[in-house]
């Protein structure tokens, strides 16, 4: 097979891995295609956590044992411990596959490259780093995941081209247009869990669920970070603690809120975390902390700017989603995206790495990891850590 071909069975094999888009936390998405003389002969994809593999599915499917010189096409490298459902190197060396052209290494440290090895002393002839940065880009949460032990937390913004994401009268709907929004519930439905401050939930009233057409509606966790429950305090209860997915929704508050809020909210079947803190913000490392002892794996942090600001600061936000719309406000009043942060020179700025980018529309996605300076300065007139 020449580079050409084998990228285009790969690229078979990640929109295989995408089908389960969602679905297959805490473990990766993974597409696999079995090829015989330049032709797709079978397929498969690992559809949910517990479930086999990809590699077992498209052997499984096939029916039959493959023919010689069959090549098996996975966006992942092939495991090669038994888990819970058998290496899948046994089952690839079991039915005589000749080649395997492989995406990515396993991130994990103590596995990365262990599979290729037994493939080859098996005889298996091995091709690796086909479409690498795509087949790995597909599993970010599983690979922030199995590499730090902690949750990836991600950013999101929608923004004009100078930044802005709301009028100075706080007008901003709709700032981006339809395609860029139906990709944030796409991105909803991938991470396990939401998160919004106080100011979101009471100016906004968010629902805080996946919906796209033909899918149906999914709920991750939904945080609402409420230091001093003011979104208690509200006469009427914001739909987060009332709705059908009330029992997803976590309040993430401090010892200064009031008992009593906490006992109404519990009463609603919704979950709260109280962390300890001299002051009514919750401290965000403390929340990744838990949100690890609980296998949260991932967060994405929408709004408002204020927590994202502070997330920003505080250099607890590993990556960033911006939305970009060809709109300008013009208007040094309108509302930033983020803000807090003194930078007097480019030095200090927070850069993002393995930048990706997306037309939506007439919208652009630009998305990668956090870079930080080696300091951040607080600008106090306009953010206070408080």
């Amino acid at each position: 097979m020449s580079a050409a071909e084998d990228a285009g069975f790969m690229h078979q094999a990640l929109a295989l891995a995408r089908r389960a888009w969602g679905a297959t936390d805490p473990n990766p998405m993974v597409g696999c295609v079995l090829v015989e003389d330049g032709r797709v002969v079978a397929e498969g994809f690992h559809a949910a956590d517990g479930g086999p593999h990809a590699e077992r599915v498209a052997l499984t499917n096939l029916g039959r044992r493959p023919n010689p010189g069959c090549t098996l096409y996975v966006t992942l490298e092939p495991c090669s411990t038994e888990g819970r459902t058998g290496a899948c190197t046994n089952a690839i060396i079991a039915a005589g596959i000749g080649r395997v052209v492989v995406g990515t290494a396993d991130p994990n440290p103590d596995h990365s490259g262990n599979g290729f090895a037994v493939l080859r002393r098996a005889g298996v002839a091995v091709t690796t780093g086909v479409l690498a940065d795509e087949c790995a880009d597909l599993n970010l949460l599983f690979n922030n995941w199995i590499t730090r032990r902690e949750p990836l937390l991600a950013g999101k913004l929608a923004s004009t081209l100078d930044g802005r994401i709301a009028t100075r009268s706080g007008d901003s709907k709709w700032i981006t247009g339809e395609v860029a929004r139906a990709d944030v519930h796409r991105w909803r439905r991938l991470f396990p869990a939401i998160a919004v401050g106080a100011g979101t939930v009471l100016t906004d009233d968010p629902q805080l669920t996946a919906r796209r057409e033909g899918s149906g509606v999914a709920c991750p966790i939904r945080f609402v970070f409420d230091g001093r429950l003011r979104t208690v305090v509200a006469g009427h209860l914001p739909r987060v603690y009332t709705d059908v997915f009330a029992a997803k929704t976590i309040v993430v508050t401090t010892q200064h809120a009031g008992s009593g809020y906490v006992r109404k909210l519990r009463d609603q079947g919704v979950g709260v975390w109280i962390f300890e803190t001299a002051s009514g913000r919750v401290p965000l490392g403390l929340f990744r902390a838990r949100c690890a002892k609980e296998g949260i794996t991932g967060v994405l942090f929408e709004g408002g700017a204020e927590l994202l600001s502070r997330a920003l600061i505080e250099r607890e936000i590993d990556y960033l989603m911006v939305y970009s719309a060809p709109v300008l406000f013009g208007d040094d009043r309108a509302k930033a995206g983020v803000s807090g942060l003194r930078t007097d020179r480019l030095a200090q700025a927070i850069r993002l790495s393995g930048v990706r980018r997306e037309s939506l529309g007439d919208d652009a996605l630009v998305r990668g990891r956090l870079v930080y300076p080696d300091k951040v300065n607080v600008d106090e007139t306009v953010f206070s850590l408080g």
